[in-house]
């Protein structure tokens, strides 16, 4: 019998269009604007994802600089930040490694806004186009070359500084979702 993939998930956050992501870290606060139009099921499985606590105390484990900030790797939640900063193995496997035990579709070949700007927020993946789940990164810089292969789910409307400053080991305190306007 061959591999057999997770299954696709299919989120049941209902998305409004109006989330923006409240990026609680160790270097200070970013708020992303999300893009429920372009990249409905990202938008509705990262709102899951952040109101579940899932990201709460993980840490940012891919550090490239010019190129991406990336975390939500569940592996570094009981890991010190030392340990992630060196790209140890932690007790539950390796950075960046990790997932929520299920993949989503991709989105980067539907959504109309799919574009890698400076501080863009998209999802990362592995070799399969539709294995997403939990990863993601900001763009530290255009990252163009990436617009037809990954899914960008959110622009970073505040604290573009701080992703500047952010690092491997540096901590996700929390990510909440706010309504604008509410």
């Amino acid at each position: 019998m061959g591999f057999i993939q997770d299954p696709l998930h299919t989120p049941d956050y209902a998305v409004l269009g109006d989330e923006v992501a409240v990026f609680d870290t160790s270097k200070g606060t970013i708020r992303v604007r999300l893009d429920g139009e372009g990249a409905p099921v990202h938008v509705a499985n990262f709102c899951e994802l952040a109101s579940s606590g899932f990201y709460d105390d993980l840490k940012f484990h891919r550090y490239v600089p010019g190129f991406v900030i990336q975390g939500g790797c569940p592996n570094t939640r009981d890991m010190t930040s030392e340990q992630v900063a060196r790209g140890e193995a932690g007790p539950h496997g390796r950075p960046g490694t990790g997932g929520p035990g299920y993949r989503i579709r991709q989105e980067f070949t539907t959504n109309p806004r799919n574009s890698h700007d400076d501080a863009a927020l998209a999802m990362a993946r592995s070799a399969d186009p539709d294995s997403a789940g939990s990863q993601f990164y900001f763009c530290l810089g255009p990252q163009h070359g990436l617009d037809s292969g990954y899914t960008v789910f959110g622009q970073t409307v505040e604290g573009t500084e701080v992703i500047s400053a952010l690092r491997a080991g540096d901590t996700i305190n929390s990510i909440r979702i706010e309504h604008v306007g509410a």
